[in-house]
C-alpha cells in the first residue's frame, strides 16, 4: 500500500498511509477508536474506494489518482478482491442457510465449482476450524465463537492469499474469543498472510510478526511485538498501550 487516502464528508480518515506486508506475515493493527483502522481494511478489500494511493497484491496493482471510478478500475478491483478474504466483527452469515451452505455459496456462485468437489473442500475447511460436527446446523443455533469460526471458513473457501479481520473477537466473551484466535494462530502456522484489526493486546503481542499503531488516520509506528510493548518510539503509542499494561 502506498499513499492510501480516504475521506468522508470532507473529513480525512486515512492520510497518506504506506506500508508493506510480507507473504505469510501476521500484522496486527491497533489504535484508538476512530483512527482509521477499519476504513483501512475496507479500502484494502475495496468495500470502500480509496480517494488516492496504490494497492498491489500478488501481481494485481490498482492505482487511484482521483477522478471518477471507471469500469476498468472495477475490473482491477475485482481481480484484487478475489485474492482477499474478510472476516467482520458481526459474523455476517446468512441465517437461512446451514453452516455448510454458507461456506459453499461463494465457490458455487463465483467459481462455479462442481458440487461434489466443493462440498468436500467445504467440509475440510469446517473440520480445520473445528466445526465439521455442526455443518448441518443454522447460524442462529451456534455460539458466537462458532459463528465467527464459520465466517473464517467461509472466507477461506475462496482460497484467498490474504485474510483481513476487523475486530473479529470484540463481540465475544474471553472463552469464545480464544476459539477464534486459536484458528488464526493455526492459519499463521500454515503460512497465511493476515492483517488483524484488534483490541486483543495479548494476542497481538503473542501472535504477531509485527504490530502497527495508528492514530488520526496515519501510521505512527510499526515494530516487532516486544519492542512495541516494551520500548515504543512515539509517546502516543506509549499512552495508548499504558491502558493495557
Amino acid at each position: 500500500m502506498s499513499g492510501l487516502s480516504k475521506g468522508f464528508d470532507r473529513q480525512r480518515v486515512l492520510d497518506d498511509v504506506s506500508f508493506t506486508v510480507g507473504e505469510g506475515e501476521l500484522l496486527s493493527i491497533i489504535g484508538p477508536s476512530g483512527c482509521g483502522k477499519s476504513t483501512l481494511l475496507r479500502c484494502l478489500n475495496f468495500l470502500e474506494i480509496p480517494d488516492a494511493g496504490e494497492i498491489s497484491l500478488v501481481g494485481h496493482r490498482l492505482l487511484r489518482g482521483g477522478g471518477r471510478w471507471r469500469r476498468s478500475d472495477e475490473r482491477a478491483a475485482h481481480a484484487l478482491r478475489a485474492q482477499v478474504g474478510m472476516v467482520f466483527q458481526g459474523f455476517n452469515l446468512f441465517p437461512h442457510r446451514t453452516v455448510l451452505d454458507n461456506v459453499l455459496l461463494a465457490p458455487r456462485v463465483v467459481k462455479r465449482a462442481p458440487q461434489g468437489g466443493a462440498e468436500r473442500e467445504a467440509m475440510a475447511l469446517l473440520d480445520k476450524v473445528g466445526l465439521a460436527g455442526v455443518a448441518a446446523r443454522y447460524p442462529g443455533t451456534l455460539s458466537g465463537g462458532q459463528q465467527q469460526r464459520a465466517a473464517i471458513a467461509r472466507a477461506l473457501a475462496m482460497a484467498p492469499r490474504v485474510m483481513l479481520y476487523d475486530e473479529p473477537t470484540s463481540a465475544l466473551d474471553p472463552e469464545l474469543a480464544e476459539e477464534v484466535l486459536g484458528v488464526m494462530r493455526a492459519l499463521d502456522a500454515d503460512g497465511m498472510t493476515q492483517l488483524v484489526v484488534t483490541h486483543e493486546m495479548r494476542f497481538a503481542r503473542a501472535a504477531s510478526d509485527r504490530i502497527m499503531f495508528m492514530a488520526d488516520g496515519r501510521i505512527v509506528e510499526i515494530a516487532e511485538p516486544e519492542r512495541m510493548f516494551t520500548d515504543p518510539a512515539d509517546p502516543r503509542t506509549r499512552r495508548f498501550l499504558r491502558q493495557f499494561l
